[in-house]
């Protein structure tokens, strides 16, 4: 069990309210909203015939891609300050993209969504340098992970049932672009300022990057999320590669997602309970269980069943990450950075395994994922055994100034 001495009070020594914490996150669930919606909206936009097959594929990894690195670039570069202005521009500037989205078609629309990308991941940085500055960090990621799932399930819900049947992909883009200026209300409880994370003692450039262990951690959550991204996106042709019917895949795709939330859910009610490492080991060697399983071309049955402890893994581990990354950097602004790195996993973790599939056989997306898993975890012990006498994770942070 973790001392909950060691966890006492939020980087900087400034409490943030119950008002101010859901504002934080209500701005980073609005920019993660799309990558649980681009197979509705962007399956209709294919089927308006507005997007090739291989557009649909590009739509869905330039926009992906632009929100990591906007993510990463803002926790490099930008000053928590000005924080109710930034997320104004921000929400103001993808509300007029979404709506820009609207009677596009082929090459303009990739381009439009690459740039929704950026405001979303400037969003979703506001919600990142705020767990990161919080006692008890994974706690508080597993809250925004599992918030999240649930926004993106009930909205794609909402969008199938009621809007996109009489309005079409056009319906779904205009309800994000309002979704966006209603969001903006919640400036009303957003800090002004978050306390400026420490630096490091022999700093001296102006750009907020951690350290060399750090930087290693965020490699790790990239192969972490490569491996999920690059296995999941041919769960489809590996059900009929196995003789599964269509039914199989969308049970399985619903059993999944619900695992999802209830992964988030259990790490959000274990987290400062239990040690980080034995969790993302026992997620790890897990997962390559689930990875050989699905080798095997299982039975309909089992193929589901491995879905949904898939899923469950897939959240379970992600807010242990932000501990891990603390630990290799006590800064915490590899923190910061790790919602950028896990999403640039998340979209480039397809695109690798793209060259190791083939229309007969998909199960080179296993083997990729096997190698990626298999590299974190040897990362994340390393990162842990050899972290000597660092600052712990947990320890009280000042405000250098």
């Amino acid at each position: 069990m973790i001392d909950e001495r060691e966890a006492p009070q939020w980087v900087g020594g400034h409490t943030l309210s119950g008002g101010e914490i859901s504002a934080a996150l209500i701005f980073g669930i609005v920019g993660i909203l799309i990558p649980g919606l681009q197979p509705l909206l962007l399956g209709a936009l294919a089927g308006e015939g507005r997007l090739t097959a291989t557009e649909l594929g590009y739509t869905a990894t330039v926009e992906l891609l632009a929100m990591g690195a906007a993510a990463l670039l803002a926790g490099a570069l930008l000053k928590p300050v000005g924080l109710r202005v930034i997320a104004m521009v921000a929400c103001l500037a993808l509300a007029a993209i979404d709506a820009a989205t609207m009677h596009l078609r082929g090459t303009d629309l990739v381009l439009i969504r690459a740039a929704a990308g950026l405001p979303s991941g400037i969003l979703i940085w506001i919600t990142l340098a705020m767990i990161a500055r919080s006692p008890t960090p994974e706690r508080w990621a597993g809250i925004y992970l599992t918030t999240q799932t649930l926004a993106q399930f009930v909205w794609a819900a909402v969008l199938a049932a009621t809007v996109m049947p009489r309005f079409g992909a056009d319906g779904g883009f205009l309800s994000l672009a309002l979704l966006c200026l209603a969001a903006m209300l919640a400036v009303i409880g957003l800090p002004r300022r978050f306390a400026p994370l420490p630096a490091h003692a022999m700093e001296t450039s102006a750009v907020a990057l951690p350290g060399a262990r750090g930087w290693i951690a965020l490699v790790a959550a990239f192969l972490y999320l490569a491996a999920i991204g690059g296995v999941w996106v041919y769960a489809e042709p590996l059900s009929r590669q196995a003789g599964h019917g269509p039914a199989v895949i969308g049970i399985a795709v619903s059993v999944s997602l619900a695992c999802q939330v209830a992964g988030g859910a259990l790490a959000t009610i274990l987290a400062g309970r239990v040690r980080w490492m034995h969790m993302l080991l026992l997620c790890g060697l897990a997962n390559l269980g689930v990875v050989a399983g699905f080798a095997l071309l299982p039975s309909a049955v089992l193929f589901i069943f491995l879905a949904g402890l898939f899923g469950f893994l897939w959240l379970f581990a992600l807010p242990f990450l932000v501990p891990m990354a603390i630990e290799a950097d006590p800064t915490r602004r590899a923190a910061v950075l790790l919602g950028g790195a896990q999403l640039l996993g998340a979209s480039l973790g397809p695109l690798f395994v793209s060259m190791l599939v083939s229309d007969r056989d998909v199960r080179g997306s296993l083997g990729f994922g096997a190698a990626a898993l298999s590299l974190f975890l040897a990362i994340t012990i390393w990162l842990h055994h050899s972290r000597g006498r660092a600052t712990p994770a947990y320890e009280i942070i000042k405000d250098p100034a």
